[in-house]
Formats: C-alpha cells, structure tokens, sequence
C-alpha cells in the first residue's frame, strides 16, 4: 500500500467510507440514492469503465439524466479516486513452490 493510499483512507468519509478528494460530495448526494457507497469502494476502473457503468444504470437501473457538469465531476472523482487497479490477484506460485502433480508420470 502506497503513502498516497494510505493518506487517501485517512481522509474516508466515516459514514459511507468514500475518500474525500474534490467530487466526493456529489458522488455521495447521486450515487448513494440508489446504492451504498460500499458498492463504489468495491470496484475499479478508468473514466472509461465508470462512464459505462453511468449508462448501464441510466438504461437498466432507472438513474436519471446527470447534467454535464455533474457527470464529469462524478467521473473525474471516480476515476481518480478508484481508478484501475494494478492487479486483482496475486501473481502464480513460482514453479518451484508448486506441489508435486500426483497424475504426471514419472517415466
């Protein structure tokens, strides 16, 4: 965990866990009306992905219409905020840490 990462929790919002940067309280007063902010803390993306994400409720989950100024600012937060992550997993096990295949012929 970085020290910006750390900082950046430091600074969560105690009642919904939102990191507070510029355009937290907006995503809070929009994006909370429907789903907790959990739903946005457990997730990634770039602007890309969090803009789909904004169309797909807007098409399927009934979210309204955003002025532009509202959506960039939600977007710009998300993004910056809980942009993409660097990896989901953790990387494979090193061959030589792997356990000995008990199907594989020895022959």
């Amino acid at each position: 965990v970085s020290s910006s990462q750390l900082s950046a929790q430091k600074l969560a919002d105690s009642v919904g866990g939102l990191i507070q940067e510029e355009g937290w309280q907006t995503v809070q007063a929009k994006c909370t009306e429907c789903h907790s902010a959990q739903m946005i803390i457990q997730n990634s993306g770039s602007r890309a992905v969090w803009k789909s994400r904004i169309l797909w409720m807007q098409e399927t989950q009934g979210l309204g219409e955003l002025s532009g100024d509202t959506e960039n600012a939600i977007l710009i937060y998300l993004a910056n905020n809980y942009g993409p992550k660097e990896a989901s997993r953790r990387s494979g096990l090193a061959v030589h840490l792997m356990p000995a295949n008990p199907l594989e012929s020895t022959n």
